[in-house]
């Protein structure tokens, strides 16, 4: 940056008074080329008027004024404007404009980094996070009466039922479903065996882990278990093959053809999985009692005659009744949640991923609250 030939006292001469205000009269260039002597001749005027009251500049004298000479004409004026009232004459219109703003931006406040308070901060996000989940509830219940009105229109007329898709969505949520949770329903009941025995063993009371795994498997664990897993396998799934779809335009294709994306893509997909729990959950039922007897066998010398027999004594046939009248609402909901998540999802990919997360974590969230909803709702009737 070059500096001015002129001196700094040549931009800002003393030219009296007039009245009270003491009067500067602005000569010369204040351009980007002048920057230093103007930065100067600033800082001269105004540690020599120092005291001095009102003050008057006449700005006729500047020959030219560009935006560094205007900030500086401004830091000048706010300078003095703390000693007293300060006045700028003889700018034409534009020049005065461009002093306007360079007094604008030198009076802006800082941008500083807000003062952080812990304790609001909290208070705030918990406030959004329950008006969110609000909405969010409102939403899925309308969702829910749209589905409840449209499956009602559909069971007028049956042949409107893609039975074909029904099929397909069953063996992709029952059928293929059976080797993950066959085992992992046959490790919990090994778990629960083990652990079982371990305690009983203590009073004496080993014969009494055939109740244990048989009512806690047959009335919770089994139908629990099953809807986690198949939250997290065909839940996902749902969301996501119905949110490509979304991102793909194939949605609105469809409601462009006069089609109805809910009948067409979200009751299959209920159905079966509706008819596929209850039949998954009593085959996690069976693999985790098979589970219980291969561990109570291997630690206790107990025999499947006698697992069998126990299992016969302890366990009424209502238990099982119990456990498996849950899968239906659970699949309900799994598939519900999927499908609106799905419905949801707008324009990229990770819209997709995002919200097929969501969908599990709230279906597991729901399932787990019905489930609790159903033991006090089963615990009042005595069942």
């Amino acid at each position: 940056m070059t500096g001015t030939a002129e001196p700094a006292a040549a931009f800002l001469v003393p030219a009296g008074t007039a009245g009270t205000a003491r009067v500067l009269a602005a000569r010369g260039r204040w351009v980007l080329g002048a920057w230093d002597g103007l930065s100067q001749a600033v800082e001269g005027a105004a540690a020599g008027l120092a005291g001095a009251g009102a003050v008057r500049i006449e700005a006729q004298g500047i020959e030219a004024l560009d935006t560094v000479g205007a900030i500086e004409l401004a830091r000048l004026a706010r300078r003095l404007e703390a000693l007293g009232p300060v006045e700028i004459a003889g700018l034409d219109p534009v020049r005065q404009g461009l002093l306007d703003a360079a007094r604008k931006a030198e009076c802006a406040p800082p941008i500083g980094r807000p003062v952080e308070r812990p304790i609001i901060a909290v208070v705030e996000r918990a406030g959004r996070a329950a008006y969110a989940m609000l909405d969010e509830t409102l939403d899925l219940l309308a969702f829910v009466g749209m589905v409840a009105i449209t499956l009602g229109r559909t069971a007028l007329r049956p042949a409107r039922l893609r039975g074909s898709a029904i099929i397909h969505h069953m063996e992709k949520t029952g059928l293929d479903a059976l080797p993950i949770v066959g085992l992992l329903s046959f490790l919990i009941g090994v778990v629960l065996a083990y652990q079982g025995a371990d305690q009983l063993r203590r009073f004496g009371a080993q014969l009494f882990v055939v109740n244990l795994v048989g009512i806690s498997i047959l009335r919770e664990i089994g139908v629990l278990m099953t809807s986690i897993i198949v939250a997290g396998r065909s839940g996902s799934a749902f969301t996501a093959q119905i949110g490509t779809m979304q991102v793909n335009q194939e949605v609105d294709a469809m409601r462009t053809l006069g089609l109805d994306p809910v009948e067409i893509l979200v009751l299959p997909r209920m159905i079966a999985l509706v008819l596929a729990l209850p039949l998954l959950s009593f085959y996690a039922a069976a693999m985790g009692l098979l589970g219980g007897a291969a561990a109570s066998y291997a630690v206790l010398d107990v025999t499947l005659a006698q697992f069998l027999r126990q299992l016969q004594t302890a366990v009424p046939v209502g238990t099982m009744l119990v456990g498996l009248a849950k899968a239906p609402v659970f699949a309900a909901v799994i598939a519900l949640v999927g499908c609106y998540e799905g419905l949801k999802v707008s324009g990229s990919a990770d819209s997709v991923g995002r919200l097929t997360t969501k969908s599990v974590v709230v279906s597991i969230f729901l399932v787990i609250v019905l489930d609790a909803l159903f033991s006090i709702l089963f615990a009042s009737f005595g069942l």
